[in-house]
């Protein structure tokens, strides 16, 4: 495959690999436990994946498409009770990093920086102080705030449209050491008017995402974790003409955390796509968290 022809094929599959940079709307372990009113802490999120071989309709069609990315999140949340039943939970994520290419990829250009702000405030119909029983109906807001430049092969952490998920989350305890989540979402999204070098329409249908969660407590602060991940959906339109880009995408993160101190949680967690139908499958990732209680 010519430079040049891969990195068209990869600014056809930029979605795919946004996916992978965002999460979709991927959550951590114990993420959906509800804490005391009044809580607050601060998170910063530290990630690096890379990958090469990309993928159309499931098949490999290069080895040596290269990319990598450090990211960075930063992180606000503060829980709420509503009432004696319910809380709510307002926070935001605002994304910013570096994304690599090489190989076949090399001469893509990328638009690196500030991504595009995203809005959450999941509410909680189960407030369990000890975190181990939750649900939570939470909407997601992403905001057309970030870097974005039409002319790029890639703009992985801004859009340059609205976007609205709505996401479901349940936290089951199994037993006095082990949690169970389940959590699906569905992804809504706003046209973005100015795609690609000639100013084109880009539409797209629905993704969904369904995920699951195992938790084993060692201590109540410290514990190890596992999820599985399955994305699909999400076909793309281009001036009214359909990409055929739909996403199938599954793919595993095990995760170790402590509270090292009576405020302050790491995570470190490392995972990999297990198939992909469209884009840049990951190789390996890894993530790091960083949370401050106040």
């Amino acid at each position: 495959m010519s430079i040049h022809a891969a990195a068209r094929m990869l600014a056809a599959f930029a979605l795919a690999f946004h996916v992978c940079l965002a999460h979709a709307v991927t959550v951590d372990d114990g993420d959906y436990a509800y804490l005391p009113d009044g809580t607050k802490f601060g998170v910063v999120y530290l990630q690096h994946f890379e990958g090469r071989g990309l993928y159309s309709k499931g098949t490999k069609v290069s080895s040596d498409a290269r990319l990598s990315a450090d990211v960075m999140m930063l992180r606000g949340v503060w829980f709420i009770d509503w009432g004696n039943d319910y809380g709510i939970v307002p926070q935001f994520l605002q994304p910013m990093g570096t994304v690599r290419t090489g190989g076949s990829l090399a001469a893509a250009d990328v638009t690196n920086g500030v991504g595009d702000l995203v809005l959450v405030c999941p509410l909680h119909l189960i407030k369990d102080p000890t975190g181990r029983d939750a649900f939570a109906i939470t909407p997601w807001l992403w905001l057309p705030t970030g870097r974005y430049d039409k002319h790029n092969a890639l703009n992985p952490f801004a859009e340059n449209r609205w976007k609205f998920a709505l996401q479901a989350g349940r936290i089951w305890k199994v037993s006095e050491q082990i949690s169970f989540e389940a959590l699906g979402d569905v992804q809504f999204h706003g046209e973005n008017d100015d795609f690609g070098p000639a100013g084109a329409t880009l539409r797209q249908r629905p993704l969904n995402e369904l995920q699951v969660h195992l938790r084993y407590l060692f201590t109540p602060g410290t514990f190890v974790g596992a999820m599985v991940s399955h994305i699909r959906g999400g076909e793309r339109r281009i001036d009214g003409v359909d990409q055929d880009d739909s996403q199938k995408l599954t793919k595993a993160l095990f995760t170790v955390a402590s509270f090292v101190t009576r405020d302050v949680q790491l995570i470190a967690s490392i995972g990999k796509d297990l198939s992909i139908r469209t884009g840049i499958k990951e190789d390996s990732r890894v993530n790091f968290r960083i949370l401050k209680l106040f």
